[in-house]
């Protein structure tokens, strides 16, 4: 895995790429990434590279996100295969009668959507940013989309807006994450600190000390004064937080595992530095619609 490891990185000097991994990779991917992050983080950090090489380390919404906001660049995903069940809820036939039945409402569209999705909506968000994305909407109706949790949390921020849910939602929070391993988890640990994910049901969010994206768990870890924390979201996260703060205890969730963003391996990604293969594509006509809600929301913050 070493030697893996330094071709990797040799590879990358030598294409000038830059590697991008999410949270919620397997740590020996997290290892070999320039920038690890949240889907919001990786997007700013696609916007300000000179590199001509991208490597997205995570799912292929993730990936469309990078090239949406970078055309003119070199996209590649290590796996094609790895997907998100989330953002395959959308059905846009479906989606399009809601907006007829709903004219006087604006399309709220979670990052984790395809392009074609975000290509039918007024602004993205994500689960860091999404109450302030809301909040800033001028109409009252919104139709948030696809995750119902995340929409849910959002609804108890924002008051003002009536926020028509969309059915979805993420197996690894909804279906991994249950209140009985919550409640265990607890018994166990009385002094730890619960975080959790907005993707996770309103049971978890009701126990929670702290619900927060993945980079807000990331800040909360480090700068808590708890020593102990349990942490409702994917593993992948919680291999970050124990490596960058060894002098605390994170304990996570048994089998709370994403099967394709594990799909992810540093042979994979060296594979694909090296060949050049699995670039991204996305219509042009569909980049250009999608890239105006994704501008729109990093224009919010």
């Amino acid at each position: 895995m070493e030697k893996v490891a330094r071709e990797i990185q040799e590879l990358k000097v030598e294409k000038g790429a830059l590697i991008l991994a999410h949270n919620y990779q397997a740590e020996e991917v997290q290892l070999i990434a320039d920038k690890l992050g949240d889907s919001l983080g990786l997007a700013r950090e696609a916007i300000r590279t000179d590199s001509e090489i991208i490597v997205l380390c995570g799912v292929d919404f993730m990936a469309e996100t990078i090239k949406i906001l970078n055309p003119e660049k070199k996209v590649l995903i290590p796996d094609q295969t790895a997907t998100c069940p989330l953002a395959n809820m959308v059905d846009l036939k479906k989606l399009n009668s809601l907006i007829d039945r709903y004219p006087e409402a604006e399309v709220v569209s979670y990052v984790n959507t395809t392009a074609e999705t975000k290509a039918h909506s007024d602004i993205c968000c994500t689960s860091a940013n999404s109450i302030e994305v809301v909040r800033s909407l001028s109409k009252r109706k919104v139709i948030f989309l696809p995750d119902q949790n995340l929409g849910r949390w959002v609804s108890k921020w924002v008051r003002d807006k009536e926020i028509i849910l969309w059915p979805g939602y993420c197996y690894v929070h909804q279906e991994l994450i249950s209140l009985e391993e919550l409640k265990r988890l607890k018994a166990l640990h009385p002094n730890a600190a619960v975080i959790a994910h907005p993707e996770c049901t309103p049971a978890i969010l009701e126990l929670a000390d702290k619900v927060t994206s993945t980079t807000g768990m990331v800040n909360f870890v480090k700068g808590g004064e708890a020593e102990e924390f349990i942490v409702a979201t994917e593993q992948g996260l919680c291999k970050r937080l124990q490596r960058e703060n060894p002098n605390k205890q994170i304990w996570e969730f048994p089998g709370a595992i994403c099967k394709d963003m594990k799909k992810i391996t540093i042979e994979k990604v060296l594979d694909c530095l090296k060949r050049e293969e699995n670039e991204v594509v996305v219509r042009p006509e569909t980049l250009e619609k999608a890239r105006v809600p994704i501008e729109r929301m990093l224009k919010i913050g």
